[in-house]
């Protein structure tokens, strides 16, 4: 903040909150794409694509209504409830490396939710809605309300409810993340497509990629912090 005069520049100690989030969340990233990088270049015993690992697995607990595809990207797998389809980046869906069969298997483990009704799958599809809107309007809203009526307003209030939200949707979104790669480890092994040292590498990416989730939800709850220290005060009384 800039206050002119002799005053000169004020910087606001509550950045330190966005640093914080901003490096956790770099080194997360790296640590996944490093470990990925790494065990991408093993190949498993077994030889199987990423795609047919996901096959395998799928029509072992009796899912056929799911289908498997290639999508663009790097690390940009994903299952979709809507379409039922279990999406593999162009480095997962063709490879037959441990860690594209983790992370392949990772996603199936998202269709078994799916298939079985995990609860905290179907919650965290039913808050993406209101998760989104919150993280896109809460600011402007905080902001506007800060501008009329200063700290604490109830557009202050309403917005900070509402940035609430993503940080709720994060939270959900660890136990389905979580519980996605334990099945994948555990499925892996049971079907054999992977054997006790190539499952070791798997659970190393998994557990890489998990740590993005973690710094995602920190991130998050500082920006939360943040918010709430500079404009949740008590509502001004002039």
């Amino acid at each position: 903040m800039y206050y002119g005069g002799m005053m000169g520049y004020y910087f606001d100690p509550t950045w330190i909150f966005v640093i914080i989030g901003a490096v956790l969340s770099m080194a997360a990233s790296a640590r996944v794409t490093s470990t990925f990088n790494k065990y991408s270049k093993v190949r498993s015993m077994s030889g199987m694509t990423g795609a047919e690992a996901a096959k395998r697995l799928l029509n072992s607990q009796g899912i056929y209504d799911v289908q498997v595809r290639s999508v663009s990207g790097k690390l940009s797998d994903h299952y979709d409830p809507r379409t039922k389809t279990v999406n593999l980046s162009d480095s997962v869906y063709g490879s037959t490396s441990v860690a594209a069969i983790g992370v392949a298997a990772h996603e199936c483990g998202h269709a078994m939710q799916d298939n079985t009704g995990y609860v905290p799958l179907r919650l965290r599809g039913a808050i993406v809605p209101a998760a989104n809107i919150g993280s896109h309007a809460a600011l402007p809203i905080i902001l506007l309300g800060f501008f009329i009526s200063g700290a604490g307003s109830p557009l202050v209030n309403i917005g900070l409810i509402l940035f609430s939200l993503a940080v709720l949707f994060q939270l959900v979104t660890l136990p389905v993340e979580f519980n996605a790669s334990r099945r994948a480890v555990v499925l892996l092994g049971q079907v054999g497509i992977l054997g006790d040292e190539e499952l070791s590498h798997t659970r190393k990416v998994l557990g890489a990629a998990a740590l993005t989730y973690v710094a995602a939800l920190a991130a998050t709850v500082l920006q939360l912090l943040r918010l709430v220290i500079l404009f949740g005060g008590r509502r001004d009384n002039d």
